[in-house]
């Protein structure tokens, strides 16, 4: 499938800034469900140095511009080739050992809640292989967080969504992470962009869901959200050990108190 993205970022401060340092992980790497056909990230006004492959495998750029500036429009646009992979994450090239994602975070934290709900599905799947587990895993999550925009926001831990039973896929893939480290696997955090969800709904915003490691196949994607491993409308952008780490766009910036954040996301299917 051939599918198209246009993503606005729009950023404005009260008071002007006088120095924005932004780390931009907005560059899809190539594998083998992926292939880039064209890609490109403006800033009008700002400098966006040279792209690098950081441990990940994820293409990270650096945006720089210095003050007094009011706001900042970044726009990224691009068409990529994929190919469903039934979510398995083939061809990345990245240099991190996969228990460096057993590490835990403030976000991905694990409460009891979260223990019980891992320590039920493993024992459902007691004598059924590491992939079975893993998808008993992801379903428990579905169930136990209903999908409920704006219930929750970029600060809420894996254990507050749990306790609400509600979230944005954020909460689902953070509860998914904290439960399969408590297994003893690897889990990280993705973001990406999503064409249209299980139903065929189109999608207007950045996505996110969760790798887990399993020794027989590498990297799986589970994206307990929609219930599904990613498919050909999944484009990935970059991973972390959660969320704020593999956030798109993070930075730093003097002055500009009060910043205020606009997202528009567009993703579509292009003429094959």
């Amino acid at each position: 499938m051939r599918l198209t993205v246009e993503h606005h970022t729009h950023y404005r401060y009260e008071s002007p800034a006088r120095h924005v340092v932004q780390s931009l992980k907005l560059t899809p790497a190539q594998f083998d469900g992926q292939k880039i056909l064209n890609w490109s990230i403006k800033a009008e006004g700002c400098l966006i140095g040279s792209e690098f492959t950081d441990g990940n495998g994820d293409i990270i750029s650096t945006l720089t511009v210095g003050g007094p500036v009011d706001g900042i429009d970044i726009f990224v646009s691009g068409e990529v080739e994929t190919t469903d992979t039934a979510g398995v994450l083939r061809g990345h090239k990245e240099r991190a050992f996969p228990d460096v994602f057993l590490r835990s975070t403030p976000m991905t934290k694990s409460s009891s809640a979260i223990r019980k709900l891992a320590e039920k599905a493993a024992k459902k799947t007691k004598d059924s292989s590491l992939l079975d587990r893993a998808h008993a895993l992801a379903d428990a999550v579905s169930d136990a967080v209903v999908f409920a925009p704006g219930t929750t926001d970029v600060h809420t831990t894996a254990a507050d969504a749990l306790a609400d039973g509600k979230g944005v896929c954020q909460d689902h893939a953070h509860v998914l992470i904290s439960a399969a480290r408590h297994l003893g696997i690897p889990a990280r955090y993705v973001s990406g962009y999503l064409f249209a969800d299980l139903h065929g709904k189109a999608h207007e915003a950045s996505h996110a869901w969760a790798e887990l490691h399993l020794p027989e196949l590498g990297w799986v994607g589970f994206d307990a959200a929609n219930r599904c491993c990613p498919t050909d409308y999944y484009i990935r952008l970059g991973s972390g050990l959660d969320g704020q780490v593999a956030t798109p766009i993070r930075g730093v910036h003097t002055g500009g108190a009060n910043e205020n954040l606009d997202v528009t996301v567009v993703v579509a299917q292009s003429q094959q």
